[in-house]
């Protein structure tokens, strides 16, 4: 896959330097779900990537410690997904600056929304980076 070119970056506040669609590998992404998410099967993301509006990722010292996935319709509408922090990077605010270099980075893509599907659990998190309830509906599709 062909290394896109970095649309910005920045310092997240956080000691992390932030970028929107900075390169990113399958093996890098694979290696961060692995820490931050028990039973992750290695995937290859080349079809995420290639769907993808944006992503942003975050890295210290090189390496990859946060990534969120922006995807859009092609209109007005943006999803969040896979919005994943490193365990050991955690609680610092780097979850809060991917997720709001992601809205940024989508409206100047002319995204009129963001959304956002997430578990009970992250409700404070998803407050705290700007977001508010609504009420949506889930179809499993694979039942």
């Amino acid at each position: 896959m062909t290394e896109p070119v970095v649309d910005s970056a920045a310092d997240s506040g956080t000691g992390a330097v932030l970028a929107v669609d900075a390169g990113l590998t399958s093996e890098a992404l694979n290696a961060l779900f692995h820490a931050s998410w028990p039973g992750h099967r290695d995937t290859d993301f080349t079809p995420v990537f290639a769907r993808r509006l944006l992503h942003v990722t975050a890295r210290r010292d090189g390496r990859l410690v946060g990534y969120v996935n922006v995807v859009g319709d092609g209109g007005a509408h943006a999803f969040l997904l896979d919005t994943t922090v490193h365990p050991a990077e955690r609680r610092r605010g780097l979850g809060v600056a991917l997720v709001r270099e992601a809205a940024r980075a989508a409206r100047e893509r002319g995204a009129h929304w963001l959304h956002v599907d997430h578990e009970p659990h992250l409700t404070g998190f998803y407050e705290q980076c700007g977001f508010r309830p609504t009420a949506a509906g889930l179809l499993a599709l694979n039942d």
